[in-house]
């Protein structure tokens, strides 16, 4: 829930539309150090910003504990563990007491949070787009919001580091906001297709092709629901329909919880 003034989410709007229209032109090479730089710039300039203040500890709490529900159909002691854009750390932290070994990659220590890390935690800060482990080291990999934060140019970039580092056999677990219900960041009170440090927003279409086009052998939907998964077909039918329908009527569509559940991108990825 929004507990900002009008001026917070305006100033904070303008402060990272500017950061984000730097990364939308950036070269590649550029983008090794400008991905860690702009988040670092975002959250000093954005105090107020939901990431930094938003959640209440029953909240963070409620929070954790569905993402380690959905996690429980893929970690056992034995696994290696991956996450990608921990934020503050704290579901990685929860979930080192039931793996053996947790690796956290992030751009930014801005929110990060070390102090008292367990034994088996490892954080490793990163450009955006490599993963330095090695090869086949990893059983499950896991990101919540972090493939929309990515430069369209990197996407697969990142997919390819995750899929070699993944064991054979191994999945990715990511989690997305669906662009046919956003724009999902700050500018979803401004402009109607993200033009905030959401650098691409996906379907469940587009973002299979990417897994496929990174080699994953096999990919699912994850309803969320009693550990259901369903094919990814029935996805690209039912987007490809809500895609041809005039902007407002899609927003008036998917602005239903129930729909914008179901829209929601949570795809597995099997090496």
């Amino acid at each position: 829930m929004e507990n900002r003034t009008a001026a917070q989410i305006r100033e904070h709007y303008e402060i990272e539309k500017q950061i984000a229209e730097r990364l939308r032109n950036s070269t590649f090479e550029e983008r090794k150090n400008l991905y860690t730089a702009a988040y670092d710039e975002l959250f000093q300039k954005v105090p107020h910003h939901p990431l930094l203040n938003n959640y209440s500890p029953a909240e963070k709490k409620r929070q954790i504990a569905r993402e380690v529900r959905s996690l429980q159909s893929f970690i056992s002691e034995n696994t290696n563990y991956l996450e990608i854009g921990p934020g503050d750390c704290t579901l990685a932290f929860e979930i080192a007491g039931q793996v053996k070994k947790v690796y956290a990659i992030d751009v930014s220590n801005e929110i990060t949070k070390t102090e008292n890390a367990p034994a088996n935690f490892e954080l490793i800060i990163s450009d955006g787009s490599s993963v330095p482990l090695a090869p086949a080291s990893v059983d499950v990999a896991f990101s919540n919001q972090l493939m929309e934060h990515l430069h369209p140019d990197d996407s697969v970039r990142q997919l390819q580091n995750v899929f070699r580092a993944l064991k054979k056999g191994g999945v990715y677990f990511c989690i997305t906001p669906n662009r046919l219900s956003g724009p999902h960041d700050v500018s979803r009170n401004f402009d109607a297709v993200a033009a905030g440090l959401h650098l691409k927003e996906y379907t469940v279409t587009e973002l299979d092709a990417l897994f496929r086009k990174a080699g994953f052998s096999k990919t699912k939907v994850y309803l969320g629901v009693s550990r259901i998964f369903l094919p990814v077909f029935p996805y690209k039918i039912a987007e490809k329909l809500l895609d041809i329908l005039p902007q407002s009527m899609r927003k008036l569509l998917t602005f239903n919880k129930i729909v914008r559940f179901l829209l929601g991108v949570k795809l597995v990825g099997t090496k």
